[in-house]
């Protein structure tokens, strides 16, 4: 199981993606989040699904910009490009997959700024390799294990919210989920993007960086559950 989050506010971009890799009952860590900056092309690719076919799809995507990053002035040039990487990926791995009992996925996230855009972009690709784009009234995507963190999303997100909100948000969304799936789990990596600046900021954060807001929220929680007005239960155990 994987999470990633990718949010889209008026201020710029935020994401944060778990690493944790699971085969079986054994667990390891790998980075699920791919930063690509060249000049004013700043970018970066979250995914879920196969570690076989993202590996792939993104080594044939680096050769590709290493040919033709100056043609793509937009970021849904470069998103389409990727997307011809994966179904390339699907038409030569499938078959092999299927035969092994397994189903071609891979889902992404891509966020960024390229020097023509007006404005930073979110977008998240399909196996398929078709793609949506974030706006105003959807201003984020969650892939991998999506439900858990949308609720507190859904109450607070606007794509007026601040950045240092996008980012509490993102925290606290992968938090409910790594409470709830023991298939999602620190480290962490977060991006950061701030509108204009052609400039992607990354950090690797571990369990010990953000036990104490864990602890906070958790605290938070339980006195919320225990001033909630109880009018309403009167009628029930009386």
């Amino acid at each position: 199981m994987t999470f990633c989050i990718g949010i889209k506010v008026a201020q710029g971009l935020v994401g944060l993606s778990d690493t944790r890799v699971t085969s079986g009952t054994e667990y390891s860590s790998a980075p699920k989040t791919t930063v690509i900056e060249r000049k004013r092309h700043s970018m970066f690719i979250m995914t879920s699904g196969l570690r076989s076919a993202r590996d792939k799809a993104l080594t044939y995507f680096n050769e590709l910009l290493e040919a033709e990053d100056k043609y793509f002035s937009r970021l849904y040039i470069a998103v389409n490009k990727f997307a011809e990487q994966v179904r390339r990926v699907k038409n030569e791995d499938q078959q092999a997959l299927e035969e092994g009992g397994y189903a071609f996925d891979l889902t992404c996230i891509i966020g960024g700024q390229f020097e023509e855009d007006t404005e930073h972009k979110l977008y998240m690709l399909y196996p398929e390799g078709n793609w949506v784009e974030a706006a105003e009234d959807s201003p984020y995507y969650v892939i991998g294990a999506p439900a858990y963190g949308k609720p507190i999303l859904r109450r607070v997100l606007t794509y007026q919210s601040s950045l240092e909100i996008a980012l509490k948000l993102v925290f606290l969304a992968f938090d409910s989920t790594r409470i709830a799936s023991n298939d999602v789990g620190y480290p962490v990596d977060v991006v950061y993007y701030e509108k204009d600046s052609y400039s992607l900021t990354t950090k690797r954060l571990e369990a010990k960086d953000l036990r104490p807001i864990s602890n906070w929220w958790q605290n938070v929680l339980k006195r919320g559950v225990s001033q909630m007005p109880s009018d309403w239960i009167r009628s029930i155990i009386h």
